[in-house]
């Protein structure tokens, strides 16, 4: 059984082509979600909706906490990271990391990042050893292959690889630093482009990603080796 984490950024409630002023990033989550279960009914969803329910921001007490020993943390240390354990629990228990994500102003909205800073945590996902100059951090979550699939919106055009605004596009780059980190190693990446634009160049973008979305569910799907339960 494969188990998936279905995350949300964006600020809008609905869905494109279903609820009027809908997300497109939410779109392109929900079909692939949808296309999955369609195959595979028997492969779990975890779902957290980050645009409706932020993580929230790291403070003091959260840096203080995660940077403290486990054996040495009190009971307000462990209540403070609670949350950041349950966020880290869902990315380690997954196999596939289902991200939509819209492009705002050349990067992610907020509530992605801070469940960026959630959940790359020392002694969770990621190690730290001051002795090795050259790589002092190495990935805790490299213990067996997770897929991660972007799916994004964007206002504008030309913004995926090889388009003239593609340097100016630091999302799909960022979130796989980020992931990387932690021993995520394999992307999949899907965007619509044009909803400034709208008309038929937007309508040709959301059947093409669709189609894509589609494609890369098979793909996964004949890839991916079901976990034990």
């Amino acid at each position: 059984m494969t188990r998936l984490l279905h995350l949300d950024a964006s600020p809008r409630p609905g869905r494109s082509g279903t609820h009027e002023h809908g997300s497109l990033s939410r779109r392109l989550t929900h079909h692939f979600v949808e296309q999955w279960k369609a195959r595979r009914p028997e492969d779990t969803v975890t779902r957290r909706d980050l645009g409706a329910q932020p993580p929230s921001y790291l403070d003091e007490a959260w840096i203080a906490a995660a940077f403290t020993p486990l054996e040495s943390r009190t009971l307000a240390m462990h209540q403070a990271l609670a949350e950041s354990d349950r966020l880290v629990d869902e990315v380690i228990g997954a196999d596939v990391l289902i991200l939509g994500i819209p492009l705002y102003n050349y990067s992610y909205p907020a509530p992605f990042k801070t469940w960026i800073d959630q959940i790359v945590r020392l002694g969770r996902t990621i190690d730290f050893d001051p002795s090795n100059l050259e790589h002092p951090v190495g990935p805790l979550l490299n213990d067996r292959p997770r897929q991660a699939v972007i799916l994004s919106s964007r206002g504008g055009h030309g913004l995926g690889t090889g388009g003239a605004m593609a340097h100016m596009n630091h999302l799909e780059a960022s979130v796989r630093t980020a992931l990387e980190l932690i021993g995520i190693e394999h992307f999949h990446e899907i965007a619509i482009e044009h909803q400034e634009t709208g008309g038929e160049y937007l309508q040709g973008s959301i059947r093409e990603a669709l189609i894509q979305v589609e494609t890369l569910v098979e793909r996964l799907q004949t890839i991916e080796e079901p976990c034990p339960a």
